[in-house]
């Protein structure tokens, strides 16, 4: 409880960040539908979050060097209460797509800071607690946000004055803390060569990890609609989806701890196919079934990220262990700001399967590689412990690093 309590600050400002920010994805997919955007355009927006959500990860660590963490955190909020707030005073795809941009700033600086103030508090014997609880809250904030789009209109002032309001209210606990900002950490250099370097599997695996989640949290809603749920239907599929990868943490992680982590990336590439499959066969037989198909989806792509990280680090050694961490995120990113856009496109071009054919396609392709790299080189003989690995900024490593020891 004491634990709980030092940090209640951050934590809270966690919930509401994704409270407001975190709803605004399926908010704008919905109110897409409404305003005649066409699915391509409604794609564009959550490439462009990822974009400034990208940006966000490095900018942050220099801002809070040059004016301080909380003064920084202020900044970053500013701008995702901007973002959200003038959604219905400039009704525009392309001007959606640049205030997007500021959300996924927004979400990208402000959990760089608050991690990087968590990494200040913590100490080797409370790590463990403090990462166990902020997953907890950083997962049922994300799984509240997807089901509080269930009560709001879509385009409509109210709804994105609401979410700007809630994401407003992060700026209270930080800022009226009394705790003393930490020294700001030295910023990682991008080195996108180093995770091909030390596991092209794990390279090709985060790609595939952003692709798919991504397309799912962005384009989802479109594949809802077009399915025939309504918009507190939707919310709840959304909200499956996370279920599903949350309860898939722990079996996953005990796996990839005893067997080849290989082993466990291709048998759930075989299994995410297996889900897109799934969901497509189950669209026609009712809402329960579609959200099954949803949290099984859930349940086989988002472990992907967390299994390939742990591979990856497999090789490297304590010194390279930020850089590689920042060299995965920034491949993530690049799968995540392409598949939106690519998966809306296919949904206009051939219907609302499409998107989840794609997404197969990819993690059979995700399968026969691993099956050539099992061929290129042994398992390591030493492995570090999986750790389920929020893809928040790339300082969430140094949170991590006590967990990950060869």
């Amino acid at each position: 409880m004491r634990l709980l309590i030092s940090f209640a600050a951050l934590f809270l400002s966690v919930i509401l960040l994704q409270l407001g920010i975190g709803g605004v994805a399926p908010l704008d997919a919905i109110s897409g539908v409404e305003l005649g955007f066409s699915t391509a355009q409604i794609g564009t927006l959550g490439s462009a979050h990822f974009l400034g959500f990208f940006i966000g990860c490095w900018w942050a660590p220099r801002l809070m060097g040059n004016v301080g963490h909380s003064r920084a955190f202020a900044a970053f909020t500013a701008a995702g209460t901007i973002g959200l707030i003038a959604h219905m005073m400039i009704v525009n795809p392309l001007a959606w797509a640049l205030l997007r941009m500021l959300s996924g700033l927004c979400v990208a600086g402000c959990y760089t800071i608050i991690e990087a103030w968590l990494q200040a508090k913590v100490t080797n014997e409370t790590r463990g607690r403090a990462m166990g609880l902020y997953r907890i809250v950083d997962i049922g904030g994300s799984l509240s946000a997807q089901l509080v789009i269930g009560v709001l209109a879509p385009a409509t002032y109210f709804s994105y004055n609401l979410l700007a309001i809630i994401c407003c209210a992060a700026l209270l606990p930080v800022t009226v803390s009394r705790a003393e900002q930490p020294g700001t950490p030295a910023a990682p250099r991008l080195r996108p060569a180093i995770a091909w370097n030390r596991s092209p599997l794990a390279a090709v695996a985060v790609i595939v990890s952003g692709v798919s989640t991504a397309a799912f949290r962005m384009v989802g809603p479109i594949y809802g609609v077009e399915v025939g749920l309504s918009a507190d239907m939707i919310a709840l599929f959304l909200a499956a989806f996370v279920l599903g990868g949350a309860l898939a943490q722990f079996p996953v992680g005990w796996l990839a701890d005893k067997l080849d982590r290989r082993t466990v990336l291709m048998w759930l590439s075989v299994s995410a196919a297996l889900a897109c499959a799934l969901t497509i066969a189950l669209s026609g037989f009712g809402t329960a079934a579609v959200f099954l198909a949803a949290g099984f989806f859930g349940l086989t792509t988002m472990p992907i990220y967390s299994v390939a990280a742990a591979h990856a680090h497999d090789f490297a050694g304590d010194e390279e262990r930020v850089e590689l961490s920042a060299a995965l995120m920034f491949l993530y990113a690049i799968g995540a700001i392409a598949s939106p856009l690519f998966a809306s496109t296919l949904i206009a071009a051939f219907g609302a399967p499409a998107m989840f054919v794609f997404i197969a396609v990819i993690h059979l392709l995700l399968l026969l590689f691993g099956a050539l790299r099992m061929r290129a080189r042994p398992a390591p003989p030493a492995r570090t412990p999986y750790v389920y690995t929020p893809r928040t900024s790339f300082l969430i490593s140094r949170l991590l690093s006590s967990g990950r020891r060869q």
